[in-house]
Formats: C-alpha cells, structure tokens, sequence
C-alpha cells in the first residue's frame, strides 16, 4: 500500500519555481531516502506534503488523502522539519504535553517517548538550554507522540554527533521494520547510504531517480573492473579496452566474466578481477551535478 503519493506536484513562488512536475511514491516498511543538492525543492515538498504550503498544481496524498482532511493527523504523520521551532521557555515534558492535549494523545505517552529518546532525565529543564542533539531527540519524541504510521525527517542528523547519528540511523531502521513509513530527507550520502532502502532523488525541482539504493549507484558511469597480472601489457593489449593505474587495469564496458573468459583463452594469468561499484556519494555526484545552481 503506498502511503505518500505526490502526482505532478508543482509549486511556485511568483517567477521561481520550486518544484515542478513531481511524482513518486513512498511505500511502507522501508526507509525512503530524499535527496538533491541544497534547493532542490525537498524541504518545500515535505512541507506540501504535511500541508503547510499549497501546491500551485498537482496533489500530494498521505493514505489516500490531503492532510488537511486527516481526522487524526499526528496519529497518522509524525514530522521533524526544524527541531529548533519550539518554546525555548517550556520544559521537554510541558512541550510533549502540550501538544498530546491538542490532539487528544494521552499525557502517559508523554513519559514513554521521552524515555525511547533518550531525554526522561532532562524532561523538566527548559528546551531554550537544550544542544542541537537534545533538540533534535525531543523533535524525534514530538513526531513519535502519536505512534504514527507515517514519519517524515528533514535532515535529521544535522549537527549531531557520531552517538547521535547511530541512534537515530539504528531508531530509523527500527521503525520501517515495524511496517512504517519513513521517508527522510538528507544530504549526507554516507548515512544514506547506510540507511536508506530506497531513493527519491531530486534536482532543479524534478524528478531525477525513484529507485532502490543498488539500482541508483549501477546507474553510475563510475563503476569499473581492477584487473592485475603479472603480464598485465598483454591483457591490457588483448582486451583493448582498459586504462593502466598503479600496477592494474581500470576496465569500463566490460564485465568480469568477460574479461576471465578472453583472458584464459589466451592463457594469461590473472590476479585479481574484482567490479569496483561506485559509492553512493560518487553516483548521487555524477547524477546530480547539472542541478547544483538551482534555488528555490
């Protein structure tokens, strides 16, 4: 069942448009990872998404419908945009509880959440003391509140430590297990890498790739066979495809298999024939790199 689907989303503002023509779909039980260089529009699509800004066309649906016409929005999306908009005069515990009363969430859900992120121990200091960690933790707690199916992270990990990114990668893992919905968004290739199953990828405002992690780095024209032989000029002639570096071959265009079987019927040893994949930050770099001068 998908549970966000955007169809021909469009927004502008006067001459600018900010995102244009997108459509995608995010599905349960994996963590969907959105991606696109600094304006591309993902911040201005997740807030379409959750109904703080209007499409100029198209429609975005959360489980078949806007979210305005949710009838229990925070027990159907939980949502972390900006972990500092909050009341930096408020205690953590009076935050939670807050916003538990004005969606009819019961006060003892307060206590759990605090406690699955870490923060039971400063619930009663003011959040205005809090590091960006703790903040980002509580804004995790205010999106968990509702034990929502459906949860949307906008660069969750900015500012964190290493602790911190762990546990929210591991907690992220955690939630699509549960047959979840998690879609976030991030400009850290290295963490999606490790945690994303699937990509929504972005740039200028359109669609760029919809497609599972493996899928999305095999796209990439970086990916190469290292060839080694103690008669390398040989395989190297012999092939003729292939370019000398540091004691091997980089060869593009072929696959392994095909080098091992015109090599041993030339009867050349090989010592290493190995596909080199790119890595997620190479091909997202090589996908994206005419969508770097966007602004929306």
């Amino acid at each position: 069942m998908t549970t966000i689907r955007a169809t021909s989303l469009t927004k502008r503002y006067g001459r600018t448009v900010a995102v244009s023509d997108l459509s995608f779909d995010v599905q349960p039980g994996q963590v969907t990872g959105f991606l696109g260089p600094n304006g591309a529009g993902k911040s201005t699509t997740m807030r379409m998404i959750l109904g703080l800004d209007r499409p100029s066309d198209g429609s975005v649906l959360v489980d078949g419908l806007p979210y305005q016409e949710l009838r229990h929005p925070l027990r159907k999306v939980g949502a972390l945009l900006d972990a500092r908009a909050v009341h930096g005069g408020r205690s953590a515990r009076n935050h939670l509880l807050a916003i538990a009363q004005s969606n009819g969430i019961p006060a003892s859900r307060v206590e759990e959440v605090l406690a699955l992120v870490g923060l039971s121990e400063v619930a009663r200091r003011r959040i205005g003391g809090f590091s960006l960690g703790m903040s980002q933790r509580l804004g995790i707690a205010a999106a968990l509140l509702g034990d929502p199916e459906i949860l949307l992270f906008d660069e969750p990990v900015n500012g964190l430590d290493p602790e911190g990114i762990l546990w929210i990668r591991t907690l992220m893992r955690e939630l699509a297990a549960e047959g979840r919905t998690v879609f976030v968004s991030s400009h850290l290739m290295s963490e999606m890498a490790q945690t994303a199953d699937h990509l929504v990828v972005i740039g200028r405002g359109r669609l760029i790739a919809d497609t599972g992690v493996a899928e999305f780095i095999g796209r990439s024209s970086q990916g190469y066979v290292r060839v080694r032989s103690p008669r390398l000029d040989e395989v190297a002639k012999l092939i003729e495809i292939g370019e000398p570096h540091d004691g091997h071959l980089r060869v593009t265009g072929m696959t392994p298999l095909e080098i091992g079987t015109i090599t041993a019927r030339a009867g050349l040893p090989l010592e290493e024939l190995t596909f080199v994949q790119p890595s997620l930050e190479a091909a997202y770099m090589e996908l994206t790199k005419d969508s770097l001068e966007f602004s929306s």
